[in-house]
């Protein structure tokens, strides 16, 4: 039996997954809404943004949709799972994404640090702060070290972190992020011990019981080489990570990844879909920084190219209940993306800035993240504007893949890191 899929989404992440689901004998009709030009190429792409949970009803009913599949963060924490499930017309739909309660792991830091803390899941020792514990926070910050590192509560699209290495700023910051500096994700904030050390990104697929870990990933959040300036979206990823060797992935298997799936049957959170659980190697331990209730972007740009399993029998698995009966296979190669973002970008920047080249592209993986198309052309519409990804033997093989076509693809003011995986 074939099925008519729909991506919820419209970057990088669901352009990969969309290129990955298009490769399944089971697939019937591929739907994605919004969708962006990449993902024209691959389906049918329908004009309803991800948080109208009324127009994606009607989408689903009328495109005759067996399966849906969420991409960002948003639409799980606003509860599009729990509409669906409480729809009469939707609710035999195999849905892949968790309901509000479990998204609440990415949607409140605190809600995330205090399911740790209950089931013993290494990471930061944490203080919840509001306006009406402020003195408590300031106390808590003078019983650190520096960097003091604060982060709003709710959801900030990534950009809701701070670290600073001044008490005092730490002091002033923390009364800016109460007084509403990120709106209402920062009217409660999380005070964090800083964590030394370096960064990867582990996702597992699970139905609630049962998992299968997909490849690990490390991502590169800072505009600029050498991993300075301000935090991004991503400016690359690449998968496998060095140093998370079979030794380090188990360690990370028996103390995050399993508590964490128990933790939540213990809790009676239902939960199925991804989760994207950003770790720290502090001295050949690995500990947890934060969850996400998705796949990162741009770490699927490179994730989805290792997966050689029919990755939408994962998504049926996760969406029955029957993950115990699939198995996952994994590309050896290497993957790496890198991606070019519009000048200024995370500050101010222009849109509309034609894209020549495309077609030049060659044993490389080109993946929209921030494009519109008008007739042939194609146009920058984003901060982050296309992700291209390539195979390689080694890393840097992979690496120089991707550099060789990025050179090929040409707008006003592009910009991309040249140095992905320099820490590797």
């Amino acid at each position: 039996m074939t099925m008519n899929i729909l991506i919820v989404g419209s970057g990088g992440r669901e352009h990969a997954m969309a290129w990955k689901i298009k490769q399944s004998p089971k697939l019937n009709q591929l739907y994605i809404a919004p969708g962006n030009p990449g993902t024209a190429l691959l389906g049918t792409n329908l004009p309803v943004p991800a948080s109208d949970f009324e127009g994606l009803k009607k989408a689903t009913l009328e495109n005759q949709i067996d399966l849906v599949l969420v991409g960002p963060e948003v639409p799980l924490c606003e509860g599009l799972h729990d509409f669906f499930a409480a729809d009469e017309q939707l609710k035999n739909i195999l849905f892949v994404g968790p309901k509000r309660l479990g998204a609440q792991l990415e949607g409140s830091k605190d809600f995330a640090k205090e399911f740790m803390f209950r089931h013993q899941i290494p990471t930061a020792k944490y203080l919840a702060i509001t306006s009406g514990n402020l003195a408590s926070g300031i106390a808590f910050l003078k019983t650190m070290n520096s960097p003091y590192v604060l982060k709003a509560d709710g959801l900030a699209a990534g950009k809701g972190v701070l670290i600073m290495d001044d008490l005092q700023e730490a002091e002033k910051a923390l009364k800016e992020m109460l007084d509403g500096q990120f709106g209402a994700a920062s009217s409660k904030v999380v005070i964090e011990e800083f964590l030394s050390g370096i960064e990867c990104s582990v996702f597992v697929l699970t139905d609630g019981k049962d998992y299968r870990i997909l490849p690990v990933a490390k991502d590169y959040k800072r505009i600029g080489e050498g991993d300075t300036g301000l935090n991004t979206g991503g400016m690359g990823a690449i998968s496998p990570v060095s140093f998370a060797d079979e030794f380090f992935l188990k360690k990370v298997e028996d103390r995050i990844i399993r508590p964490t799936v128990q933790g939540l049957q213990k809790d009676q959170i239902p939960y199925n879909g991804f989760i994207f659980f950003g770790l720290i190697n502090c001295g050949g331990e690995p500990m947890v920084i934060e969850y996400n209730v998705r796949m990162g972007d741009p770490e699927t740009e490179a994730v989805m190219l290792r997966i050689k399993t029919d990755f939408v029998e994962l998504l049926i698995g996760a969406a029955e209940g029957t993950l115990a009966e699939k198995s996952i296979e994994i590309d050896p190669r290497y993957a790496a993306a890198v991606m070019l973002v519009a000048g200024g970008y995370p500050g101010p920047y222009e849109k509309g800035k034609i894209i020549s080249g495309l077609e030049k592209v060659e044993d490389s993986f080109v993946f929209h993240a921030g494009t519109k198309s008008n007739h042939d052309s194609a146009f920058t519409n984003g901060g982050r504007v296309l992700a291209v990804s390539s195979y390689g033997q080694s890393m840097y093989e992979a690496l120089a893949n991707s550099y060789r076509n990025v050179e090929l693809i040409q707008f006003e003011g592009m910009y991309y890191r040249k140095d992905i995986g320099f820490d590797l």
